[in-house]
């Protein structure tokens, strides 16, 4: 029997993770963005935000003890990106007037349209509606707009993002109610 299980991830954990986050999205986003772009992303915006895996909201999906997703969702202001992007104190949000925050979901390419991502996301949202968010906020990558309107969520924006010297990438700014 298949037993898959969502748990808060671990900091050592880190490495692990961000090697996953670079398969799922060299793979994931073909098609979407071009390889000088999905490299841009993997070196300057994909990765492990530490911060919440401290605030236990970082999560990993694993069927049978292998990884196969994780994604987190947030009380604090920063939007998408992970430790590589910060630059300053990531204050939290206020639940009463602000959006939780949906933080970039990998998945293993294995398991892409299986419905782990949607498990996840769920979950994500579950602990968001817990500590009294009614409102969820994010970034989309390209590949993952179709995931998230499919859930409810509608687009707000599209951004074009600086990544790395001068270049810019293409995502699409979301909400939805809780």
């Amino acid at each position: 029997m298949t037993v898959v299980q969502i748990r808060p991830a671990r900091l050592d954990e880190v490495s692990t993770l961000n090697a996953f986050i670079a398969r799922s999205a060299r793979a994931l986003s073909k098609g979407y963005y071009s390889d000088a772009d999905i490299e841009a992303l993997v070196a300057y915006i994909f990765g492990v935000d530490t911060q919440l895996i401290h605030d236990t909201s970082y999560f990993v999906v694993e069927r049978d003890g292998a990884l196969i997703a994780c994604g987190r969702w947030s009380d604090r202001r920063t939007l998408f990106g992970g430790d590589q992007t910060k630059t300053a104190e990531d204050p939290r949000l206020d639940p009463a007037c602000d959006a939780a925050r949906i933080r970039a979901f990998f998945v293993d390419p294995d398991c892409a349209r299986t419905g782990v991502g949607r498990a996840l996301l769920a979950h994500a949202e579950d602990a968001a509606r817990a500590k009294g968010f009614h409102r969820a906020a994010l970034m989309a990558t390209l590949p993952g707009v179709p995931f998230y309107e499919r859930l409810g969520y509608h687009a707000v924006e599209r951004v074009e993002h600086p990544v790395h010297g001068g270049m810019h990438v293409n995502f699409v700014r979301m909400e939805r109610s809780l």
